[in-house]
């Protein structure tokens, strides 16, 4: 029988203290701390995302009937849910938002060679925003609309192993195409977007810095026709054309050529028309490269399933952030213990599996793959068989 770590520890394991430790000293968070430190309450708030806690009271109620475990879990303190509400509030919530960048790195070199359904020598981004809805007499400081709160995650997300790379959390009001301002881009690298990014001064900015965008044009698209190039329309391909902006503003912002691809897709009888400003690539490429955009959407949909962002311990900025950026470090270091466990489960699988047993003794490699441990001792019944086998 397995008498090691319980499946928590195991799983802290995976966690660089080390640079945690960096990140708390780099924001002073431990500054006049004596009995709850960040690293307790880092390891408390992804226990309730792991185990889908749903308030403070939850929290504490869970951890303390596991009062003697904690303490090999890596949990110094004492639990007390007036002690995590005024961490969340108070403790600055970049510790943990470079505390998962730190894990997002280290991610993405285990996930470089991963295959998500087109041979490209670049790297190949998807970028998109979720709205997570919030009381306006709880959260007054996330302005949405009149009678309505809520926060907007800006994600950029590298397709390779659908890691986010990029987040920027705002209140609703600000608009998703604002954050290409805040964005630093790689020379090469294929930034996908939805036509909410649309804003040629700067989608040029992206040429200059010799990055491919692909997106989507408006209905309402005024432009001129300079060249084409012949398309095979039996695979859903209508049109290649090179053209230039004919609106005054539009062609003062954007003032290079464009490549203008329509296509149809016969499973929503659709037409769809992307612009480009890579003229290298296949017109079936660039069709294909916007549909695995879509990973970025099922991406937010996996996170509001398994993840506590739709509701909040605490009602600050600070606490909100806190929470999000904790929900990511916890999404990415799944990633990870998929990877180097080589573990053929998906991550939402894992993640059920880990809710149920975590302060369990047991190799959190034999649970996640369902095998017998080397380790592991038969066990003999003096119960004799009534038939021989």
């Amino acid at each position: 029988m397995y008498t090691g770590q319980t499946v928590f520890s195991q799983l802290i394991d995976f966690l660089p203290k080390k640079q945690f430790d960096t990140c708390v000293r780099r924001y002073h968070g431990n500054h006049r701390i004596k009995t709850f430190s960040c690293f307790d309450q880092y390891l408390c708030m992804v226990f309730a995302q792991i185990t889908y806690r749903q308030s403070l009271r939850d929290i504490e109620t869970c951890l303390r009937a596991m009062q003697q475990k904690l303490y090999h879990c890596g949990i110094r303190g004492s639990i007390s849910r007036t002690t995590l509400a005024k961490a969340n509030e108070n403790r600055d919530w970049r510790i943990y938002a470079e505390f998962a960048q730190l894990l997002i790195n280290r991610a993405r070199t285990l996930y470089a060679n991963e295959d998500f359904g087109l041979q490209l020598d670049r790297e190949v981004y998807a970028l998109d925003s979720t709205t997570i809805d919030l009381c306006l007499s709880l959260f007054p400081w996330a302005k949405f609309r009149k009678h309505k709160a809520a926060v907007k995650v800006h994600t950029l997300m590298d397709l390779k192993g659908s890691i986010p790379t990029f987040i920027r959390i705002t209140d609703g009001k600000v608009h998703d195409v604002n954050i290409l301002d805040n964005l630093i881009l790689e020379p090469g690298a294929i930034y996908v977007m939805d036509r909410g990014y649309l804003d040629f001064a700067r989608l040029f900015t992206f040429t200059q810095n010799l990055s491919t965008f692909v997106t989507r044009a408006k209905t309402n698209f005024d432009y001129r026709r300079l060249s084409y190039r012949p398309v095979d329309k039996t695979i859903g391909l209508r049109c290649d054309q090179t053209i230039r902006l004919n609106g005054f503003y539009a062609s003062q912002d954007y003032p290079a050529v464009l490549r203008r691809i329509g296509c149809y897709d016969i499973e929503t009888n659709k037409k769809f028309i992307f612009l480009t400003n890579n003229f290298s690539l296949d017109a079936l490429t660039i069709a294909q490269l916007y549909k695995y955009r879509w990973r970025i959407e099922i991406f937010f949909k996996w996170t509001k399933q398994y993840l506590r962002i739709k509701t909040f311990f605490g009602t600050s900025i600070n606490a909100v952030k806190t929470q999000i950026w904790i929900a990511i470090s916890v999404y990415v270091l799944v990633a990870i213990v998929k990877k180097e466990l080589e573990i053929e489960l998906s991550l939402g699988e894992i993640l059920q599996i880990l809710s149920i047993v975590l302060f369990e003794k047991v190799s959190i490699t034999q649970v996640l793959t369902k095998t017998m441990s080397q380790n592991q001792n038969i066990q003999f019944h003096n119960q004799l068989l009534l038939f021989d086998l």
